[in-house]
């Protein structure tokens, strides 16, 4: 992998914030049809997914509840507390987004990288079914791609990915995945801007696909084809 992370924590901090702000104003502005829109992630409408986004405060013990009513499963915690947040009136949303700018707060046993990959990658699960374009900043997506790759659970993109060499054709960020990997072949290259390499690192493969090309590409497409979007 190259490209390292230049972001420093107030860096990564004013990003989450700002993003949080923009994303608030743009909820402000959805229709009711709209907020009923299937989203990127599987099972959910734009309704769960930000109501996903909101509860990137919640403190350690109602996790652990959370965890337990889910029977130890974390995507079912994640998929239910959503699910349990999403009935709440849809003008309630932008502001309570609003009121987490400017906190430090997040999630129980995470690094400060995932609240801003979080809401990178949930703002285009919102936005890409609406039709509507959200731009990355470059150097956010940069690192989050980066936080993405080294993470394994809950993309496991170095195994999905192996195989192949991804390279950012807006900054400098590259990543390979060791070995041919089911259905690779070597170090195929697939490139394109870092903020669709992001979407494809996360599992959003059927925006990203389109945003990239590359020798390798009929190659990836071939084995992701068929893969739902997690819900992280």
């Amino acid at each position: 992998m190259t490209g390292t992370v230049r972001m420093n924590p107030d860096d990564v901090w004013r990003t989450i914030d700002s993003e949080r702000l923009s994303l608030a104003d743009l909820l402000d502005d959805l229709s009711p049809a709209e907020w009923e829109t299937p989203s990127l992630c599987a099972g959910w409408r734009v309704r769960e997914v930000v109501a996903h986004l909101t509860l990137a405060h919640l403190g350690l013990f109602p996790a652990l509840v959370a965890t337990v009513r889910a029977r130890g499963s974390f995507d079912r915690m994640i998929h239910d507390t959503a699910v349990r947040e999403s009935v709440r009136p849809v003008p309630e949303y932008a502001p309570r987004l609003r009121a987490m700018a400017g906190s430090r707060r997040k999630a129980p046993g995470v690094t400060l990288l995932e609240p801003m990959l979080d809401i990178l990658v949930h703002g285009q699960d919102i936005t890409v079914p609406l039709g509507r374009t959200r731009a990355m900043p470059t150097e956010a997506a940069a690192t989050a791609a980066q936080r993405a790759w080294s993470m394994g659970f809950p993309f496991h993109a170095r195994r999905r990915l192996a195989g192949f060499r991804l390279a950012a054709t807006d900054c400098d960020w590259s990543a390979a995945g060791s070995g041919g990997g089911p259905g690779g072949n070597g170090d195929q290259l697939v490139e394109g801007p870092v903020s669709a390499l992001l979407l494809l690192l996360t599992g959003r493969h059927s925006a990203a696909l389109p945003l990239l090309s590359g020798p390798g590409l009929p190659a990836l497409g071939e084995r992701l084809g068929g893969t739902k979007a997690p819900r992280t």
